[in-house]
């Protein structure tokens, strides 16, 4: 049995991760820069090979794992990248994934340690091989998911502000969404829990500060509930 495999191509199974931050304001992507042929000094997405004991999601935890220093990331399975010549070196497919951190948890040795960098995600650099498609592909879904599952808390401190709130909708989305019917359809939702702090470094009256709670969302998903921004 074993031997009817030995005709058939091998071919190599990357896992290329690509990892959002929200850093109060602005959407970012972290990269790293290449450090060996081909492509050295070039930009890229995190990534690896799958290894022989490995499953798919194994891999992507231990690439972001290594990366950040953090466990228990929100990552989603993305797309399968199969071009015949998309890697110079190799017959390669890449499978990519997403994740998403608040940018405050990340690991600053471990960034350094890469020479990895967060971008903007309007301004970030050209990347190698396929990895900008990557990238597009990841913003779409991302746009996708945050429409209808609360994933962009993810990205939110444990507390933030209403404001906050909207600012990272308005970055993942690309627009610019009216304060008014933002936070009424938020509070519609019914999901996030007013705390008595407040923010004092916006102004001197200072903002609310709101935590999202995790166990009514699931109890109303449970009922029917469905998230829609």
């Amino acid at each position: 049995m074993l031997n009817s495999y030995s005709k058939e191509d091998k071919v190599l199974l990357a896992v290329d991760c690509i990892i959002f931050g929200f850093d109060k304001e602005e959407l970012k992507i972290l990269l790293i820069k290449r450090d060996f042929e081909p492509e050295k000094g070039k930009w890229s997405l995190m990534g690896g090979f799958l290894q022989r004991a490995e499953t798919l999601d194994d891999a992507g935890n231990r690439i972001l794992q290594t990366l950040t220093g953090i466990n228990n990331i929100y990552m989603e399975q993305l797309y399968g990248f199969s071009k015949v010549d998309r890697d110079p070196v190799e017959r390669t497919i890449s499978v990519a994934y997403y994740a998403l951190i608040n940018i405050e948890d990340h690991n600053e040795e471990l960034i350094e340690k890469y020479s990895a960098r967060w971008f903007n995600i309007k301004e970030a650099p050209e990347l190698i091989f396929d990895h900008n498609d990557m990238v597009n592909h990841a913003i779409r879904r991302l746009q996708y998911r945050t429409s209808t599952k609360p994933i962009g808390f993810e990205l939110l401190p444990e507390k933030f502000t209403m404001r906050q709130l909207q600012k990272l909708y308005e970055a993942i989305l690309d627009e610019k969404l009216d304060k008014r019917n933002f936070i009424n359809k938020i509070n519609n939702l019914d999901i996030l829990i007013k705390l008595d702090e407040k923010d004092m470094s916006s102004s001197r009256k200072g903002s609310f500060l709101y935590e999202f709670d995790k166990e009514k969302y699931h109890k109303k998903v449970e009922d029917g509930f469905t998230f829609k921004i």
